[in-house]
């Protein structure tokens, strides 16, 4: 069973290059966000999915923990707030308004409980893509991270980037997972909304000491539809993938 909180809502991102330059990554094809609690005890089947999906080529997987589950005892250490709020806005914009825990998101789109492994397996499978609408880019320029998404005509859209600790052991101690240790994958630090894109080229420099987090191993970029919606493009630098 899996954790639900359904939600009453009213008024009110290409190619991969691994840390150092040393060989080049598979290109990405898919991209799966699992959002997760260190405080659910359904959650574990689908940290250990993710944690294989993050081996298959082409797959760019991710993981954001949320803290609506906190009150239950125990303090997610790898929560924050604009992690559940990213979930919130994600429920709002598909308008089913469904926020739960282990929830996988592919593509930006396509919705379902991250420990079925049948259904994310079909949904990966037809949810590959030959080529992103908008190609991005990020790439190391000593001081500074610089993405670029490429022209293009597919609307306005923002181009978040997310600073990724590609993995983590953490012994909980409270709560319902008392007592077990969980591996984390590709965990997501903190998102930075860094630029709007409307269809034109867009270059984005961004200085390394303000964007990476101390832990942070890598960094991903995701161009998606509007606020939160299909993804058009993306790129990972740094160790993100296995």
């Amino acid at each position: 069973m899996t954790r639900r909180r359904c939600l009453a809502f009213g008024a009110g991102a290409g190619a991969a290059l691994l840390a150092g330059g040393t060989h080049a990554a598979e290109p990405i094809d898919v991209v799966v966000e699992l959002f997760s609690s260190q405080g659910c005890n359904s959650c574990p089947p689908a940290d250990n999915l993710l944690g294989e999906l993050r081996g298959k080529p082409g797959v760019l997987a991710l993981t954001f923990h949320v803290d609506y589950w906190d009150y239950l005892g125990w303090k997610d250490t790898l929560a924050g707030p604009d992690l559940s709020q990213r979930q919130y806005d994600y429920a709002k914009a598909r308008g089913d308004m469904e926020v739960f825990t282990p929830q996988m998101i592919v593509n930006g789109s396509k919705q379902m409980v991250g420990s079925q492994r049948s259904e994310v397996f079909a949904v990966l499978d037809q949810s590959r893509n030959k080529q992103w609408p908008v190609p991005v880019t990020i790439g190391d320029h000593g001081k500074e991270l610089v993405v670029e998404a490429a022209a293009g005509d597919a609307g306005e859209a923002t181009l978040w980037v997310m600073p990724i600790l590609d993995q983590v052991n953490v012994k909980i101690e409270k709560g319902e997972m008392a007592g077990r240790e969980v591996v984390y994958v590709n965990v997501v630090r903190k998102l930075v909304p860094a630029a709007m894109w409307t269809g034109p080229a867009t270059r984005v420099a961004l200085p390394k000491d303000g964007l990476l987090t101390p832990d942070a191993t890598g960094c991903v970029a995701l161009l998606q539809k509007g606020k939160l919606g299909p993804i058009l493009g993306c790129a990972a630098w740094g160790r993100v993938t296995s």
